[in-house]
């Protein structure tokens, strides 16, 4: 396995106002298989019969599938790789459908260097309407000395 090395931002490099972004078009292979790993086997997910029956009409994605891909984007864009989580607060705001390009986006909203914490402001869109919003505080890793 080939792991990439991305740039990573240490504390220092933070200010407020930067932002980072992740897509990902959903598929109902990623459905399938979040509903595997997690056990939420919830038929609105995976059954178009009952899902159907539904206020949605149809399957939607995982709540918690949509709000990964903010864990990607501090993962892997903002800060990168060595940042931890410390809290995460989730809005859903409307559902994510197969086939649905999903657009998460962060935003530096508050430093606190005494912890080296950092406040973001989340967002996951489809279409441009947000259909999940939140805030996380992250560790993020100090510059090596």
């Amino acid at each position: 396995m080939t792991i990439m090395t991305r740039k990573s931002y240490y504390f220092e490099d933070l200010e407020p106002g930067m932002e980072a972004s992740f897509a990902k078009t959903v598929t109902e292979a990623d459905i399938i298989g979040f509903a595997d790993v997690t056990g939420d086997k919830n038929p609105v997910h995976l059954d178009a019969d009952f899902a159907g029956r539904t206020m949605f009409k149809e399957r939607i994605a995982h709540g918690m599938l949509t709000a990964s891909y903010i864990s990607a984007v501090f993962g892997m864009e903002l800060p990168g790789p060595g940042v931890i989580y410390v809290s995460q607060t989730l809005n859903f705001k409307g559902p994510v459908k197969i086939g649905d390009e999903v657009v998460a986006k962060v935003k530096v909203a508050e430093l606190f260097p005494a912890k080296r914490r950092a406040r973001f402001d989340c967002v996951c869109s489809v279409g441009g309407k947000t259909v999940l919003d939140g805030e996380a505080i992250l560790m993020v890793p100090a510059r090596p000395a």
